[in-house]
């Protein structure tokens, strides 16, 4: 097969595959992860059922990917604000993401779906991806955490990584939080514990 063949196939595969976890997304933040099914993605992609079998064999799978898709992106947006930002603010420009980040996704979903809903979430955050996304995580912010200790701006009776640790686990309790006020007082007091 010629290699333009090859490339455009893949291409289309690739935007298939994208639109069934854009339609999942939306599904999810419409209507909860319990309400998604096979016909509801197909119908929301513009799909046929029998072409959403090709790529994905059940829900289950395609609430994987799109999870998988989904901490992709939480990474990229949080090297995205540390770059962004000027030495002296990476650390808070990183956490304050992360926060905010942690509050949009429970808005997106949060509410839905009941016990079963929590199920299915607690299995997607078990997967092994996420496992290693959230060591990733816990050690990039452990640099952004050396290098403010290096500079005299937060703590350094304790080791980075264990802050990280600490600053990952506040954090993550943004996603409960009434509002965008509330995940800042978050925030600030995450910040208030890191300078000691």
């Amino acid at each position: 097969m010629p290699k333009i063949w090859s490339d455009s196939l893949a291409d289309h595969r690739d935007a298939v595959r994208e639109a069934i976890l854009d339609a999942t997304a939306a599904l999810v933040a419409d209507r909860g992860l319990t309400a998604v099914t096979m016909s509801g993605i197909a119908q929301a992609g513009g799909i046929g059922r029998a072409t959403l079998y090709k790529y994905f064999p059940d829900v289950a799978s395609i609430l994987a990917a799109w999870h998988d898709r989904q901490v992709v992106q939480h990474m990229a947006e949080l090297m995205q604000a540390a770059a962004k930002a000027d030495a002296d603010d990476r650390l808070e420009a990183v956490l304050r993401a992360y926060a905010h980040r942690n509050r949009r996704d429970r808005e997106g979903h949060g509410g839905h779906g009941g016990h079963s809903g929590t199920d299915i979430a607690a299995s997607l955050h078990s997967s092994p991806q996420v496992h290693q996304a959230h060591q990733h995580l816990e050690h990039f912010v452990s640099q952004l955490i050396a290098d403010a200790a290096d500079r005299g701006a937060v703590r350094s009776d304790v080791p980075p990584a264990e802050l990280a640790v600490y600053c990952v686990n506040a954090l993550n309790g943004a996603g409960s939080l009434p509002s965008k006020a509330a995940v800042e007082r978050l925030v600030g007091v995450t910040l208030a514990g890191l300078r000691g």
